[in-house]
């Protein structure tokens, strides 16, 4: 079964929606590759630039196959919307992609899922917020972005840091990996969670594949929080897409001034859901009627200083709380000056102990 939508996934100019209307129309991916050619032109179900395909049904096949025998070795697992380990949530939408292809732990993709994106040009305040949210997050849900550089990144990150599990959905074949510098992290992203594409491997990243890559994104979640974004930026491609899909929208709300903030103010405008924490989220997705609720908690934030500080961090721990606070602010309470107090905050921003939540406010760190 998986060869022959595989062969149908694999041809120059069908994508999902094509697809389904011919398996729809014969009944099975089998009954499509063999229809005649002319009946499938009049009816309009291929477009002229996929017909020679079809004149050749046995060589696709066979092409199938060997692309699942690369894939065994390769260590990818290829997936159709009837296996188990295919998105629940993804299988539900029109026209679902028919083929996956999945680097890494096939479990992930059963877990209750949320989409963080955003910007590939993030201000110092999107990337506190993207941290912020994606730590608070981690804890209670799978974390889904595209692997671009800016929030995307910074979304897969802190979650691996955090001992998270995250998915990154690529706009370009499963054996490669754009942007190229972020490499290092999609092997990392393969060891605690997955890569994922619906496009054949050796496709290469062509602009028009990222529209795709982004329904995917919104496919897999059950909602989209999307952090920072300009007027033109793909998040909000996105964010439509899962409206489409009947998925809650999120946006956090930014300086009005910023050009990275128009976009979320765009959404929260037209109805998304304005987030200041993980409260937020998971106050509306639990209103979901399709998905299952996301009942764990959000992660607490530390109470007791942790044993290893030394002295001087454990004066400035004394003095922060949950709730962010200035930087002159901290200085004024613990009686060290700006210059060595940022010097301690960044050290224990390292350790894991603080978060800063950008403009130079900072809070205690998630446990």
């Amino acid at each position: 079964m998986h060869k022959y939508w595989i062969a149908l996934n694999n041809i120059p100019g069908l994508g999902p929606t094509r697809i389904k209307r011919l398996v729809d129309a014969f009944g099975s991916p089998e009954g499509a590759l063999g229809a005649p050619l002319p009946l499938l032109l009049d009816k309009k179900l291929v477009p002229p630039k996929s017909a020679d395909a079809f004149r050749a049904p046995e060589k696709l096949l066979d092409e199938a196959e060997a692309q699942i025998e690369r894939c065994r070795r390769a260590d990818v697992s290829v997936l159709i919307q009837t296996d188990g380990g295919y998105p629940v949530y993804l299988r539900e939408i029109f026209a679902p992609p028919p083929v996956l292809y999945v680097r890494g732990d096939l479990s992930v993709l059963g877990g209750h899922a949320l989409a963080v994106v955003g910007t590939r040009s993030p201000t110092p305040y999107g990337v506190a917020c993207t941290r912020m949210l994606a730590a608070e997050l981690c804890g209670s849900a799978v974390i889904v972005s595209g692997l671009a550089v800016g929030v995307d990144t910074a979304a897969h990150e802190r979650c691996l840091e955090l001992g998270g599990k995250t998915v990154a959905v690529l706009g370009c074949g499963i054996d490669r990996v754009y942007p190229p510098e972020n490499r290092g992290l999609a092997k990392r992203i393969c060891e605690k969670g997955a890569l994922v594409s619906e496009f054949p491997p050796g496709t290469i990243p062509e602009s028009y594949n990222f529209p795709r890559r982004n329904r995917v994104i919104s496919g897999i979640s059950c909602g989209v929080l999307v952090v920072e974004a300009g007027e033109r930026s793909g998040a909000l491609i996105t964010a439509g897409y899962a409206l489409e899909q009947n998925r809650v929208v999120f946006a956090v709300p930014g300086p009005i001034d910023s050009p990275m903030s128009a976009g979320t103010f765009k959404l929260i405008k037209d109805g998304a859901v304005p987030v200041k924490s993980a409260a937020d989220v998971f106050e509306h997705i639990s209103s979901v009627s399709f998905a299952p609720l996301l009942t764990a908690p959000p992660q607490s934030i530390r109470s007791e200083p942790p044993p290893t500080l030394p002295e001087n961090e454990i004066t400035v721990w004394d003095v922060l709380s949950n709730e962010p606070q200035w930087v002159d602010t901290i200085s004024e309470a613990c009686g060290v000056d700006i210059p060595r107090l940022l010097a301690i905050l960044l050290n224990m921003e390292l350790k894991g102990f603080v978060t800063q939540i950008g403009g130079q406010q900072f809070r205690r760190a998630l446990c």
